[in-house]
């Protein structure tokens, strides 16, 4: 089983189930057809926009031919989500652009979703690449927080930089990338507060961790990950746009990948918010988050393996 087969196995079950059923004993593709896919395509939780946005397409593509043959209709499918999350025309994502160094990486998304534990494996997997990480635990809101990417620091062998709970998060942020620059550090990623009393508050405390950061090194923060948990469907589509207005996110990481049937998820908020996805969780061990690949998540997605269970 490949890297994206485990995390798209509940998603492409559900959905090749909805799409097999819609399909039985059709010989031409019709209006009830196309609804049954659209019903399957919003139960995956692509999202309302993106899922008519896929319609119109097959729509306009069958229309000179009526028949087609599931194998041809599934082929359309596949070219038009593979197009969908090709949002920059890249063959592949590079992760990061390791030319600027420090790195900085700020690290957005609310609680519950995998952000500190994403934090530490990201961490792990940069210190097995020979880089100089050092973790600032500028989330000084949650004490847990704090506690629990110390732990991760310590179980990848990376220096963390932290104050008292309830400390300025900026203050963090600013001693980190001043440690990460005196200790000539690859990479900084910082940690941030998952919720903070409104709008407001959650953009001002990051703009300011921001500018802290660009005292020392001008353009930080070179990239800005929002975590999301595809568990939790649309509501991560109001998440990204929460985050998206409070900070200027660069990608994605999209965490319980594994765990749900909602994978769609991933498709229609890269198709909304034209932000790539760079790493899904795809379990709980520390080598479970990896790099995303666009086309392996989709051949994952449509393999015939399950096609039929």
């Amino acid at each position: 089983m490949g890297i994206f087969d485990k995390g798209v196995q509940k998603t492409k079950r559900s959905f090749f189930e909805k799409l097999s059923r819609a399909v039985v004993g059709k010989s031409r593709v019709d209006d009830d057809l196309l609804d049954a896919i659209e019903e399957a395509l919003v139960a995956s939780d692509m999202g309302v926009d993106t899922t008519l946005k896929i319609i119109d397409s097959l729509e306009e593509r069958v229309h000179k031919d009526r028949y087609v043959s599931l194998d041809e209709l599934t082929g359309m499918l596949r070219e038009e989500i593979g197009s969908l999350l090709d949002i920059n025309g890249a063959e592949e994502i590079k992760p990061f652009d390791f030319s600027k160094t420090p790195y900085v990486i700020m690290v957005v998304g609310v609680n519950g979703v995998g952000k500190t534990t994403t934090i530490g494996k990201l961490a792990s997997m940069l210190k097995a690449q020979g880089k100089k990480v050092v973790l600032g635990a500028a989330d000084t809101f949650r004490a847990a927080a704090v506690d629990q990417l110390t732990i991760w620091a310590e179980r990848a062998g990376v220096d963390i930089v932290k104050q008292a709970m309830g400390a300025d998060p900026a203050s963090v942020a600013f001693d980190t990338v001043k440690s990460a620059v005196a200790k000539g550090a690859d990479v900084v990623i910082i940690d941030t507060a998952g919720r903070l009393h409104n709008r407001i508050d959650l953009m001002n405390e990051l703009t300011k961790i921001r500018n802290v950061m660009r005292k020392v090194i001008p353009d930080a923060p070179h990239e800005v990950l929002l975590v999301l948990d595809a568990s939790t469907g649309q509501n991560a589509f109001q998440q990204a746009k929460e985050f998206a207005r409070a900070t200027d996110i660069t990608a994605l990481v999209v965490t319980k990948l594994d765990g749900t049937a909602k994978g769609g998820v991933v498709i229609g908020i890269v198709d909304q918010f034209k932000v790539p996805v760079k790493f899904i969780g795809i379990g709980e061990g520390v080598d479970d988050l990896k790099v995303f690949d666009r086309k392996e998540f989709v051949d994952s997605l449509f393999s015939k393996e399950d096609f039929n269970k």
